[in-house]
Formats: C-alpha cells, sequence, structure tokens
C-alpha cells in the first residue's frame, strides 16, 4: 500500500492512521470507529467498508508476535474498496489489531533474522489473549478485548470471520471452524506463485481434517483433543462465537520466514521414537530456561510483568505436553507433521527465554547474559535445521489476502 511502509511492519498507530487516510477518501462507503478499549485503555479500531447485511470480519493483532495481519487488513480494505464485484451484496468490516497492548510489547518491526526477531518477542500467556482467554477463562473473568472482539460479532453477525495469524518459520496454512468447499485450490495456487510452502502437517492442527493439503477443518466440540494437556482448546475460542449466527471462522497462517521442510507428505519412518525424542529435547531446553527463572526469582520479589507471567506460563505448558508427545500415539505419521512438532519444541522455550531476557534486562539482573546466549543458539540452530528464507513482507500480505477473499467468496456461495 502506498501509505504504509514496505520494509517493516506497521504500528498499530500507523494502522489507525492509514485506516482513517483510506476511508477519507470514500466517506460514503467507509466508516471508522472505536469499538472499545484494552485494558490499558488504548482503543479497538474497527474499520467498517460497504452497508451490506451480508458481512465479512477480518480480525489482525490477536497476537502480537504475528504483526502481517496489520499490513494485511488495509491491503484487503483498500482492494476492497476499489473491486466492486467484492463488494457486491458483502460489507466488509477490519477489526485492525485485537490487542493493542499486546503489540505495544512486541518491538521487532523489521526483523533481520529470528534472533533479532526473539529480542523484542512477547506473546501473552493464554489466559491475556483475546481470542483465546474464553478457553481458560469464566465469562466475568474475560478481557475487555475479548469482550470487544465478541460484541462486534454479535453486532454484524458475520457469515465469516477471518483472523489473521502467522508463524515466524515455517510454511502456510488455514484452519476452518467449519468446511469451506472450494478454498483449497485457490489456497495452494496463491502459495504457489509467491514461493510460500504449504504447511501440510501443522502441529496447530494435529488430528485435524483435511479438505485440501494445509487446509485443516477443526473437530466438531466433544471431539478428543490431540494434546489433551494443552489448557487453551480452539473449539472454546472466539473463533466459534461466530456459530451462534450460522457463521465459521477461517485463521490464515502466514510465514514470516519460510522452510520447504514443513510440505513432506512421505510418511516418517519412526514417527513414535522421533515425538518421544522431540519430547526429551523440549524438556531439556525449558529446564536450562527454568534454572536462570529459579535463581533470578528471589531478585524478582514483587515484580508483575506481562512478559513474566508470559515466560512463566510458556514453561508451565512443557510438562504435559512433553508427556503427550511420549504417552500419545502421534496425531500424524507424515514427515511434514513431525517436522511442525520440532519447530513447536524449539517455539516454546525460546520464546519463553526471550521474555525472560527481557525481564532480567530491564531489572539488571545476572542471569540475562545466559539466557541470551540460549536465545542466540537457538534462534540460529532453528534457521539452519529448517534452511530458512525471509518472505518478503508483500508476498505474506498477498497471500493472506488472497486466501481471506477466496474464502469469503467460497463462503458465501456455499451458504446461497
Amino acid at each position: 500500500m502506498s501509505h504504509l511502509p514496505e520494509s517493516r511492519y506497521p504500528t498499530v498507530t500507523e494502522l489507525v492512521s492509514s485506516a482513517r487516510a483510506l476511508g477519507a477518501q470514500r466517506p460514503d462507503l467507509c466508516t471508522l470507529r472505536q469499538v472499545g478499549a484494552s485494558r490499558a485503555g488504548r482503543p479497538l479500531h474497527l474499520l467498517s467498508v460497504g452497508r451490506a447485511r451480508d458481512a465479512v470480519l477480518v480480525v489482525a493483532g490477536a497476537h502480537a508476535n504475528e504483526p502481517t495481519g496489520g499490513a494485511t487488513v488495509l491491503a484487503l480494505a483498500e482492494r476492497v474498496l476499489h473491486e466492486r464485484a467484492l463488494r457486491a451484496g458483502i460489507s466488509w468490516h477490519f477489526l485492525l489489531c485485537a490487542d493493542p497492548d499486546g503489540a505495544s510489547l512486541h518491538v521487532t518491526p523489521a526483523p533481520r533474522s529470528l534472533f533479532d526477531y526473539h529480542l523484542g518477542f512477547y506473546r501473552p500467556a493464554g489466559p491475556e489473549q483475546p481470542e483465546w482467554s474464553p478457553a481458560v477463562l469464566p465469562p466475568d473473568r474475560l478481557p475487555p478485548e475479548t469482550r470487544a472482539l465478541t460484541g462486534v460479532i454479535d453486532e454484524l453477525r458475520p457469515f465469516l470471520q477471518a483472523t489473521l495469524h502467522g508463524t515466524d518459520l515455517g510454511g502456510s496454512w488455514v484452519q476452518l471452524t467449519k468446511d469451506v468447499p472450494g478454498l483449497a485450490e485457490p489456497f495452494a495456487k496463491s502459495a504457489a506463485e509467491l514461493n510460500i510452502p504449504v504447511e501440510t502437517g501443522a502441529s496447530d492442527a494435529a488430528g485435524w481434517p483435511a479438505s485440501g493439503p494445509g487446509v485443516h477443518v477443526m473437530p466438531a466440540l466433544g471431539a478428543g483433543a490431540a494434546y489433551p494437556s494443552m489448557p487453551d482448546d480452539a473449539r472454546h475460542s472466539t473463533w466459534h462465537h461466530v456459530h451462534r449466527y450460522g457463521g465459521l471462522t477461517a485463521v490464515v497462517e502466514v510465514p514470516m520466514w519460510a522452510s520447504d521442510l514443513v510440505d513432506d507428505p512421505a510418511r516418517h519412518p519412526a514417527p513414535a521414537e522421533a515425538m518421544r525424542r522431540l519430547a526429551v529435547r523440549l524438556r531439556r531446553d525449558a529446564s536450562d530456561v527454568e534454572r536462570v527463572l529459579v535463581q533470578a526469582r528471589p531478585r524478582l520479589e514483587g515484580v508483575d510483568d506481562p512478559l513474566l507471567r508470559a515466560a512463566t506460563w510458556t514453561l508451565e505448558l512443557v510438562p504435559g505436553l512433553a508427556a503427550d508427545w511420549v504417552d500419545l500415539v502421534p496425531a500424524d505419521d507424515t514427515r511434514a507433521y513431525i517436522g511442525s512438532v520440532d519447530a513447536f519444541a524449539r517455539r516454546l522455550p525460546l520464546r519463553a527465554a526471550a521474555m525472560l531476557l527481557r525481564v532480567l534486562t530491564a531489572a539488571g539482573d545476572p542471569g540475562a547474559p545466559t539466557l541470551r546466549r540460549l536465545v542466540a543458539t537457538w534462534s540460529t540452530s532453528f534457521e539452519q535445521r529448517f534452511r530458512s528464507r525471509w518472505v518478503p513482507l508483500a508476498a505474506q500480505v498477498r497471500h493472506q489476502a488472497d486466501t481471506v477473499v477466496a474464502a469469503a467468496l467460497h463462503a458465501r456461495e456455499a451458504g446461497s
């Protein structure tokens, strides 16, 4: 987009400014309004294009560490504004950032490497994530960002909610709360044209049925979870809130760095053994971070920091998850799936170390240098193992936008 920086991810302030400028081009079609406020009082803005009753809601910034969606919502809004066919009977609504507090804490707008990315890393603990909090909190304790999001859903009753997510390193995939017939083909075509691998065995969708390569359909409520220890079941998230109005949610994931090792559908020769090895490494790496945290705890007396809460919460996931990987039959036996779990096993301790590093650095704690070495070593190992290559921001945005448009058109056709 001409009014956004092309070499880095836009800030929330830039998103709002750009949305306001875009709306000024066609005030007869566009509305920018505040639909809520964060826990810290930051406004949540919704940009609407069109007046039709049938609505598409696009959500960006649900995870602070997944910044592509902000650029994508504005690219999509501009496209909808200038392509009349996309507004034929459809109104489009764009939540510019679902978690502005989180966005203020994730501070790597133009990472040159995974190490750079993790030096400014922040991803809230599960109860503080707008989309996930209903899966782990009672209704009377939901954060205001979640209430704002569900309020928008209640108002618009969208036939499609598209939520824009991303992965640091890997491939692209889509998670659907209901199948969208016909989506797999344009999704795969877009990824191929932009040289983005399709992650066919994403661990986030472990055990889910697929309607095509990389397009996963969430099992019905009541179906067993692939990782029973994980506290946040996607089927209880805000993704399912649209179902009360007959709608569905498409979660569109796109990588910052791509790996051509995540789309191999060949059967792994020993998946159960591989999962056990990954569980051992996960426990070992998490223990390295835990030791630093235990030593620093007395010096952090009284510290109530979202980075510290998030690091602690991430480490608490490890024992149960490692046990799941050892005790249960693998949800998938492909090389792609084992590779995705490998990446997952690297992310958890790396993220915990990165967030704890920021806390200890700010406190001048002597444990910080140890964590910095871990973050540097693990980031480099991650890049080398998966032969990472940067996906240009323009390609990330185009693929995500194209997939959302395809999902909207196919979902509407299926429901008509």
